[in-house]
């Protein structure tokens, strides 16, 4: 969650969900993950609506949806939640970490892994992803060769 808006306890939603619906009057999110809030109040539209849940929170919380809530992706698209935690390997097999954080990013979203490698979420450097093997195969040619 953002700044706040005003002085009811309105504040910001930063890095919004597409889908108004999310934060609209009735909808329930999660904050920090833990407890469930109702949102009582939503002003605003685009990519920064500004709610009122019926409890505070506080300020910098994360707020998140139940994932049975979400919609199913399309082929080639993931959530970033479902990425987190897989093993990242070159192709020829050369292990690089695991995914630690999906970052947003201002023309695409960045692969943060456990190495202190950053890859760029994009299809040249993304070769596959496989959510049931728990991998993903990054293009050669993205990452710097081992010096021996």
């Amino acid at each position: 969650m953002g700044r706040p808006h005003g002085l009811d306890g309105s504040f910001f939603v930063e890095q919004a969900s597409d889908d108004p619906a999310r934060f609209a009057v009735g909808a329930v999110v999660y904050v920090e993950g833990e407890r469930a809030e109702v949102v009582v109040s939503k002003r605003g539209s685009g990519g920064r609506p500004v709610i009122r849940l019926d409890q505070s929170a506080p300020r910098g919380a994360k707020l998140a949806v139940p994932r049975e809530a979400l919609p199913p992706t399309e082929e080639g698209e993931y959530y970033a939640f479902q990425l987190l935690g897989l093993e990242v390997e070159e192709e020829g097999g050369r292990a690089l970490g695991r995914v630690a954080q999906v970052a947003p990013g201002i023309a695409h979203d960045v692969l943060e892994l456990d190495s202190g490698l950053a890859l760029p979420l994009v299809e040249s450097c993304v070769r596959e992803v496989d959510l049931d093997r728990g991998r993903i195969v990054i293009a050669a040619g993205f990452v710097a060769p081992q010096l021996p």
